[in-house]
């Protein structure tokens, strides 16, 4: 039992990580531009919701999907319609809590789609996590897979919130609702793939990156055309302060250099 709950801290600090990284690396730059306080309240019902949506796609998807490819040695995914009617039905809770008012109020859906799938990331990551933990020994592999799940589990869910919440901006309902979906359907397979087969990760990681490069456009366009003008002088002085900051460093360093000489 003992083991079991110190598995179980390793697997939820490991994700809280991964859910900080990624809080840090998009709603910081764009920090009093968007309404904190409701991306806040959607970190929480993230967290519901991820919590229920984990233990079901662990039990229904996971677990299957894994004893299929072990006993058989088969990649096909197990009951296809469970896969989808999970990813149907959290495209839907997305959908709803994004379309609240508070929201729509602010036209945070990208911001609050964001922190709200970096809540549902992080419980997946954590519940695939301490799947790794529990089934394998300890590896390099084992490490790599850990390390990976932790980064972008949560990463990649919050893409796909924010992605969604971008399309609701747009007025596309249905059509995010959709993709949103099919998104959570590659999600759900190439992470239980990676779980078995670390090379999983060198199809995971690249469109990751790929697509982590369009959500700062998603969140710039939810900004309003006030707030983008400030933010603009607020990062031209930045760049000067850093400037003039890197200016003064290198001359005090060629007086020490001078001085030392003499």
């Amino acid at each position: 039992m003992a083991s079991e709950f110190l598995l179980f801290q390793m697997a939820s600090v490991s994700a809280l990580v991964g859910m900080t990284l990624g809080w840090r690396g998009v709603m910081t730059r764009y920090s009093g531009f968007y309404d904190l306080p409701t991306a806040w309240s959607n970190v929480f019902w993230g967290i519901l919701v991820g919590g229920l949506y984990g233990s079901m796609t662990h039990n229904f998807i996971v677990i299957p999907y894994i004893d299929q490819l072990l006993v058989d040695e088969q990649a096909a995914v197990v009951n296809p319609l469970n896969l989808l009617i999970l990813c149907l039905l959290a495209s839907v809770a997305v959908h709803l809590l994004l379309r609240r008012d508070r929201v729509r109020k602010g036209s945070s859906q990208t911001t609050s789609g964001w922190a709200l799938g970096l809540a549902i990331g992080g419980m997946m990551a954590m519940v695939l996590i301490l799947v790794s933990l529990k089934s394998a020994d300890m590896s390099l592999r084992l490490v790599v897979t850990v390390l990976c799940l932790a980064l972008f589990g949560p990463r990649c869910e919050a893409l796909i919130c924010s992605f969604q919440g971008h399309l609701m901006l747009r007025g596309r309902r249905w059509g995010a609702v959709l993709r949103g979906a099919f998104w959570r359907c590659a999600y759900v397979v190439m992470f239980a793939f990676a779980l078995v087969n670390v090379s999983a990760w060198i199809f995971i990681i690249p469109a990751a990156l790929v697509f982590n490069r369009y959500s700062e456009s998603w969140i710039w366009e939810s900004i309003p055309k006030e707030g983008k003008k400030r933010l603009r002088k607020i990062w031209a002085r930045n760049a000067r302060d850093a400037q003039i900051k890197q200016e003064q460093d290198a001359t005090s360093q060629d007086i020490g250099g001078t001085d030392a000489e003499e």
